[in-house]
C-alpha cells in the first residue's frame, strides 16, 4: 500500500496524518518529507499514526534522523494514534524513552504546546 502524507496546521502546530505503511519502500517517502521540516526549521510537529499499521526499522530510522536534526533549533515532535501494533515496536526498541507518544492527537497537542 502506498504511503500519503497530508498536513495541516491545528493551533500553531504543523499535524501531519500519515496513512499506509512505513517501511523500506515507503520510508525514503517520509524522509523526504521530514527533511523540508527540517529546513524549514518546522518548531512544533505532530506525527499522527491513526493509519499507519506497520512500521519498520528503516522507519524507526527515518523518525530518529529526524528527531536529531531538529535538535539544533530545539524543534520538538510527538507521535499520536499509535496502533498497539506500532507502539509495541517502539517499545521493543525503547523509542517510547525519547518519543513523546500520545495516545490520540489531542494529547498531542497538548503536550506540544505545553
Amino acid at each position: 500500500m502506498l504511503m500519503q502524507i497530508s498536513e495541516r496546521t491545528e493551533d500553531a502546530v504543523s499535524v501531519v496524518s500519515i496513512t499506509g505503511d512505513i517501511d523500506l519502500e515507503t520510508s525514503p517517502q517520509l524522509r523526504t518529507f521530514l527533511r523540508s521540516k527540517i529546513s524549514q526549521k518546522t518548531p512544533k510537529l505532530l506525527l499522527d499514526f491513526a493509519g499507519v499499521n506497520y512500521i519498520d526499522s528503516s522507519g524507526l530510522a527515518t523518525l530518529i534522523e529526524y528527531f536529531q536534526g531538529v535538535r539544533g533549533f530545539e524543534g520538538k515532535l510527538a507521535l499520536a494514534a499509535l496502533s498497539p501494533r506500532v507502539k509495541n515496536v517502539f517499545e521493543i526498541v525503547r523509542l517510547e524513552q525519547i518519543f513523546s507518544l500520545h495516545p490520540d492527537v489531542a494529547a498531542g497537542l497538548a503536550a506540544l504546546k505545553a
